[in-house]
């Protein structure tokens, strides 16, 4: 009879059926997560992986190295880190109604944002929000 040996792994199931994956196969993966750049969706998929068992993963490692980020406070709790911005108040001419009233906000990147009524306060209130929080991985 003629056996042929394969270097393929056995691949082990749990009682449940699903796939176990060594801890170095594992490490192997999250190493190569790292180096690539992509984010954890997007690797998770193209690894065959499902996202939330990666991103297990993924956490388990970094708590055990001590480099996991924890979640920010909730807001109540952040009231004692107060920013200050700028105001500067200027009166400009405009030709059609005299004075014009508005809320010019200079933005960090260049960008500029004019408020002429106070209905579109709650917009800037968000866009600001938006803009200072770092940004998110989309969701798998």
């Amino acid at each position: 009879m003629d056996m042929t040996q394969t270097s393929e792994p056995i691949i082990r199931t749990d009682v449940l059926g699903r796939i176990k994956t060594p801890a170095a196969r594992r490490e192997q993966l999250i190493d190569e997560f790292e180096r690539s750049g992509l984010s954890g969706c997007k690797f998770a998929e193209l690894a065959g992986l499902k996202y939330q068992t990666f991103a297990t993963w993924v956490q388990k490692r970094r708590r055990k190295n001590g480099t996991y980020a924890k979640l920010p406070a909730k807001r109540s709790q952040r009231a004692d880190s107060v920013r200050w911005l700028e105001a500067v108040v200027q009166e400009a001419q405009d030709s059609k109604a005299g004075l014009k009233e508005s809320i010019v906000l200079e933005l960090r990147g260049g960008g500029r944002v004019e408020l002429s009524h106070a209905k579109q306060l709650p917009l800037a209130a968000a866009l600001l929000r938006e803009l200072e929080s770092p940004s998110r991985q989309p969701a798998c």
